[in-house]
């Protein structure tokens, strides 16, 4: 989730707009089951003794309020979790959460051949970063036992988890090996919302595959609030809507602070992006990108293009246009303006870097690399917003402690 408006760009790897990262998975699964930390969670939260059909058994209930990709339905022992667009272009897929100790509901229409899933789960193969935030933030972090990629985790958390020999790296090589995966058993496999062949073995062998697409969501605060979808997996909606309510009072408490600025001046110029083999990938006006940069109470040429994604563009376009922007929020580790020259020579005719201000989202980076705004930017888009707002206006912030961003030297 870079200030462009990307895409799978919520994942470590990419490096432009709408390059996913293929779930993939090594042979270093394990049959042992999940840790015992697991198993004794899942075992303290009160599974049903005497099932009771007429007792209400989710007592706390999730309200979606921004997320439009997924929608939370209620019955008495078991949950209903829809995935509205679980891959882009993907049909909507069902999945049944039914509360431990209770018997499996009669399902007929389209759920009948919906996954059902027993929660709590006790383990979890999550193929995305931005899962992470999502657990350590709701107390879930334990049922975690399989990760995409090591080297991207940014949290010391689940680093010393990592370290402690309780999750598996699953991906390294990019090739889905559906034999390990089943052999480890995980009661869950969380997608980046993407698709893969192999997914059906997976579903065949009673793994449940559960799609996290909030990366097609074109709000800040609807991608955010996929932690009430993982709360639903894990047990967590008490915690999932306190994470939240906080999260979405503090991101307007931000964004009525763009809105002044404007009222009391204008917005500021700014371009955001970077090429990415000869092609900018420009957020166009609907994206969450634009969202973003608006109530951070700034503006840029292509905030009145319509769509939710990236348009196309070469530099000469660009230049034309936003070429003398003062600001310039990037997306490269660059340790000076030269750096960005070196990438490419044209940079050095933007005004933002000759005379202005550039800015990379790369400040808070994990000892192997992963940057931490692609992992616990989605779950806090109040943080990336106050860097926004800062950056943008620093005379109204001049005490304010980056998160994310940091700006690039000049020399």
């Amino acid at each position: 989730m870079s200030v462009r408006s990307v895409t799978p760009g919520r994942r470590q790897a990419a490096a432009a707009a709408f390059l996913a990262v293929a779930l993939t998975l090594t042979a270093c699964g394990s049959d042992a089951g999940p840790p015992a930390d697991a198993r004794d969670r899942a075992a303290g939260e009160d599974c049903i003794k005497d099932f009771d059909p007429a007792k209400d058994y989710f007592p706390v209930k999730s309200t979606v309020r921004h997320a439009k990709n997924f929608t939370l339905r209620y019955e008495k022992s078991y949950q209903v979790l829809t995935v509205n667009e679980p891959f882009p272009k993907g049909k909507p897929e069902s999945y049944v959460l039914v509360k431990c100790g209770a018997p499996k509901p009669k399902l007929d229409g389209e759920l009948a051949s919906a996954h059902t899933v027993t929660v709590p789960v006790k383990s979890l193969y999550s193929a995305s970063t931005t899962h992470l935030p999502l657990l350590t933030e709701t107390g879930t972090l334990d049922v975690l036992t399989g990760v995409a990629s090591t080297a991207n985790i940014s949290s010391a958390q689940v680093i010393e988890r990592v370290k402690a020999g309780k999750v598996t790296e699953y991906a390294k090589d990019r090739t889905l090996n559906a034999e390990t995966v089943i052999g480890a058993r995980p009661d869950v496999l969380m997608t980046q919302g993407t698709d893969d062949p192999q997914y059906p073995k997976l579903r065949q062998a009673g793994i449940a595959v559960i799609a996290n697409a909030e990366w097609l969501e074109a709000s800040p605060l609807g991608r955010a609030e996929w932690v009430k979808a993982m709360a639903a997996l894990t047990g967590a909606e008490q915690r999932a809507g306190e994470v939240f309510d906080t999260v979405e009072g503090d991101y307007r408490k931000v964004a009525e602070k763009g809105a002044q600025a404007v009222k009391e001046g204008k917005p500021v110029e700014v371009l955001p992006g970077t090429m990415y083999q000869g092609t900018w990938y420009m957020p166009a006006g609907g994206s969450y990108a634009a969202q973003l940069i608006k109530d951070a109470g700034g503006t840029y040429p292509w905030a009145g293009e319509a769509g939710t994604g990236n348009v196309q563009l070469n530099f000469e376009a660009v230049y034309a246009k936003g070429g003398q922007a003062p600001v310039w929020i990037a997306d490269q580790k660059w340790k000076s303006a030269a750096d960005a020259v070196k990438a490419d020579n044209r940079y050095g005719e933007l005004k933002a870097l000759s005379g202005g201000a550039v800015w990379t989202n790369t400040k808070a980076l994990g000892p192997g690399g992963g940057n931490d705004y692609f992992e616990r930017g989605v779950l806090r888009p109040d943080l990336v917003l106050a860097d926004l707002f800062a950056l943008m206006h620093p005379d109204q912030a001049k005490d304010h402690t980056f998160t994310f961003y940091q700006q690039v030297p000049k020399a």
